[in-house]
């Protein structure tokens, strides 16, 4: 992304204002061999729960750098408010950041602001188009991991986010896309590729959370496979402007 206009070290782009209100709802990833909630994702949702689609479709190239900022200063606010003492997740779109450190400096200073610590902030890699500058990328998670944030890239085995990125990535996690969890407990063929996925990540030293787990056979099998954290309407639906709880009983269905 080019190069936002600066004044005296100020950003023009920064000055954008909103012409929409957003907030957030926030979804839990838990720990099923732990038994516990260890992140929660800050999702994008309309002031009264309106999809994350109907905000999105609101952002064009113009707002897009301001969004995205804005977006992860009201996720820190609203956890730290919430009382979060879990880990944050936060999704970020790569053509929003035009240079790392310049870009980061809203979400550093609202994180010291609040006394909420970088090792506890996870930044998810997400994109409805294809990623224009791989290299560009590549700089953006090397200079986060760097500042001590954690990196995932989301819907991993769907659309742009797929297997050629590992050749330019290395993210701390992927996130499985749900088109890939689906009924997987009785579909060999979405089960040959998790496994192998399983089996590569292991070998990039990348760790695995399954996202789109509905029904406890799905948990089941990607437990029963290693992938240990996962998040989906089976354990909490996103709840707005409040933390979800995962009820004890969907770990109990597990031990089943």
């Amino acid at each position: 992304m080019a190069n936002c206009a600066r004044v005296a070290g100020h950003c023009k782009r920064c000055d954008t204002e909103l012409p929409f209100a957003f907030t957030m709802a926030f979804q839990p990833i838990v720990d099923v061999q732990e038994k516990r909630i260890v992140t929660h994702e800050a999702l994008v949702r309309g002031p009264r729960g309106e999809s994350a689609l109907s905000i999105l479709s609101r952002v064009d190239d113009r707002l897009l750098y301001r969004f995205d900022q804005a977006c992860r200063v009201r996720a820190i606010e609203l956890a730290s408010d919430l009382g979060m003492s879990v880990n944050l997740s936060i999704n970020f779109l790569p053509n929003a950041v035009y240079e790392p450190t310049a870009c980061i400096r809203n979400t550093l200073d609202t994180a010291n602001r609040l006394n909420w610590h970088v090792d506890r902030l996870n930044f998810e890699i997400t994109e409805t188009e294809r990623i224009r500058d791989r290299g560009h990328l590549r700089h953006i998670v090397e200079a986060y991991r760097e500042m001590g944030f954690h990196t995932s890239l989301d819907d991993f085995g769907s659309g742009h986010a797929n297997l050629d990125l590992l050749v330019e990535l290395t993210p701390d996690t992927l996130k499985l896309d749900l088109q890939l969890i689906r009924g997987i407990h009785r579909d060999s063929r979405r089960q040959a590729l998790v496994r192998n996925t399983i089996a590569l990540a292991g070998e990039l030293g990348i760790g695995l959370i399954a996202e789109g787990i509905e029904v406890v056979e799905e948990a089941r099998w990607l437990r029963d496979h290693g992938v240990t954290r996962q998040q989906g309407y089976f354990f909490a639906r996103p709840a707005l402007n409040a933390l979800a709880e995962c009820p004890a009983e969907r770990f109990t269905l597990l031990a089943g």
